[in-house]
């Protein structure tokens, strides 16, 4: 059964190559392309990756699903280190709690350790949105080393519901000699 799917793909890929369309069975062409995606590693898709110039981690990540006020959002987090396999302290923050809190089964701190031959670690944090806006979660990625502590802080947006926040303007508005929009400020 395997020689024949391989004859088969040998059979178009010769008549493709002489200009001629081949006529195969519409079974043979699934097997064909169903062995070709088994043999190919599934390639993850992130929304972001963070890493500055001479960081020692950087740090995709990935919401799972659609941030909606009081339920739990799942984000995958995958960091990657170039300082091999020593275990990483991640930490996860939440600057304002009034707008999202980490959900009560999140550790707030943890230890990762990286598999055998991996240069990254896959971990997933829940939060839950408490208002809509544009709200961040703080992640922190720090190792120890015989150098001190080499350490990596990241700030992962997510945007709940439609609009922004809004913002409160202080002082008033005006224009200057140039026609320039400023703003001066009161003391109230």
């Amino acid at each position: 059964m395997t020689n024949l799917r391989i004859l088969s793909l040998f059979t178009v890929l010769a008549l493709a190559g002489c200009g001629q369309e081949a006529a195969t069975p519409a079974g043979d062409v699934a097997a064909v392309d169903k062995t070709t995606v088994d043999n190919e590693k599934p390639t993850r898709q992130w929304d972001g990756a963070v890493s500055k110039p001479g960081a020692p981690f950087r740090v995709n990540y990935r919401l799972i699903g659609t941030p909606v006020v009081g339920a739990p959002l799942a984000i995958d987090l995958r960091v990657t280190s170039p300082l091999g396999p020593p275990a990483v302290n991640l930490s996860y923050r939440i600057p304002d709690e009034t707008a999202m809190t980490l959900h009560e089964s999140q550790p707030a701190d943890l230890v990762a350790e990286f598999a055998d031959n991996e240069d990254f670690v896959d971990q997933r944090i829940t939060i839950v949105p408490q208002r809509e806006g544009r709200l961040f979660v703080n992640v922190g990625v720090a190792v120890d080393t015989g150098s001190g502590r080499m350490s990596t802080t990241i700030a992962i947006p997510v945007q709940v519901g439609q609009g922004a926040r809004e913002l409160d303007e202080h002082g008033e508005l005006a224009t200057d000699e140039e026609g320039e929009s400023i703003r001066i400020l009161t003391p109230e």
